[in-house]
């Protein structure tokens, strides 16, 4: 198989994990996208301890999944909706 074990880091504590060599590049970088907010979030607001930075970080990730979801949705029923106009244009001229 070409499975690979890697180490990130997140918030400063290591994770090991056994991953797909061809996510590798992707989950180093979405790690380092949290350490990047989790450090925005600190630089910026009062926090207890890193766990308030990583909950701030999930809810921000979880907020744009959710909007680029809905989004998709929206998209995908307005082709549907344009799909069926043309459909009928086209079934009403032959």
């Amino acid at each position: 198989m070409n499975e690979l074990t890697i180490t990130v880091k997140i918030a400063d504590r290591p994770y090991r994990l056994t991953i797909k060599k061809e996510e590798e590049e992707i989950i180093r970088k979405a790690a380092g996208e949290i350490n990047e907010k989790a450090k925005n979030y600190s630089n910026n607001y009062a926090f207890k301890d890193k766990q308030d930075l990583l909950a701030m970080v999930a809810l921000q990730n979880g907020t744009s999944i959710l909007r680029v979801e809905n989004e998709a949705k929206n998209k995908d029923r307005r082709l549907t909706d344009k799909m069926k106009e043309i459909d009928k244009v086209l079934s009403e001229s032959l």
